[in-house]
């Protein structure tokens, strides 16, 4: 659990369920992809803004474990849309100094967006600007469910002593083992719920659920909230010094 510090100040890590995508094309008499493309290049948007606002590491919900549910045209043509996403931002986010990981299950995803993932984190390995975290066939109960496999194999091989398991230890089996845990989660399209998103990492985030759609969640919309967080005093379940 974090420090009972007390802070005020910036968000180094904001986490995003990019929800309202559908909502926001129909609302147009477009198909729900139209929606899923427009809120890709939002998330552009909101990469290029985090350095101003201090933000060092932004994580992504862009794929959940339940998504495989929603209809094989819509499923298809959103994984056509991450590969090209990272075809064509690959370049920018390199020259933007940005450092690209993906978190979530990739058993499932096809080889061909597996590799061009692969391809990403190691071409941006050495950036340090801002750490973009893209959550595809992810969910937080399949994460820990993994990392509780993991964990359990290693006791099995005699490399962990099950005495010695604490809440560090399963954390070091996480997706997210290598990033800080998010200080604050995003909400956009007025939904109030966390639809399985980094379920061990935010237990002590605070939350804003907004009532815009991703599509039309600006840079502006970022910053306030952002800006309100940096007001607030965070006490992890202890008291604040008077």
């Amino acid at each position: 659990m974090p420090e009972n510090k007390g802070t005020i100040g910036a968000a180094e890590h904001v986490a995003i369920i990019m929800d309202g995508n559908g909502r926001w094309a129909k609302a147009r008499g477009k198909p729900r992809l139209y929606g899923h493309r427009a809120g890709a290049k939002r998330v552009r948007d909101i990469v290029e803004a985090c350095p101003q606002l201090g933000v060092k590491y932004l994580t992504v919900f862009a794929f959940s474990t339940e998504n495989w549910k929603r209809t094989q045209t819509e499923v298809a043509g959103l994984m056509r849309l991450f590969k090209k996403y990272i075809l064509s931002e690959a370049k920018r986010l390199v020259d933007a100094g940005v450092r690209v990981r993906f978190i979530g299950d990739r058993l499932r995803l096809e080889p061909r967006l597996v590799q061009l993932m692969d391809e990403l984190e190691k071409m941006t390995s050495e950036n340090t600007l801002v750490n973009l975290t893209v959550a595809i066939n992810y969910g937080g109960r399949d994460e820990v469910a993994r990392a509780s496999r993991r964990m359990a194999q290693d006791v099995a091989k005699g490399k962990l002593n099950p005495d010695k398991v604490n809440e560090q230890t399963l954390a070091r089996y996480l997706d997210t083992y290598v990033l800080p845990d998010p200080d604050l989660v995003i909400r956009t399209s007025g939904e109030a719920r966390i639809s399985n998103f980094l379920l061990w990492q935010s237990a002590y985030a605070e939350y804003e659920f907004v009532k815009t759609l991703w599509p039309d969640f600006k840079v502006r919309d970022f910053q306030e909230i952002v800006s309100i967080f940096g007001s607030r005093k965070r006490r992890f379940g202890g008291l604040l010094a008077s």
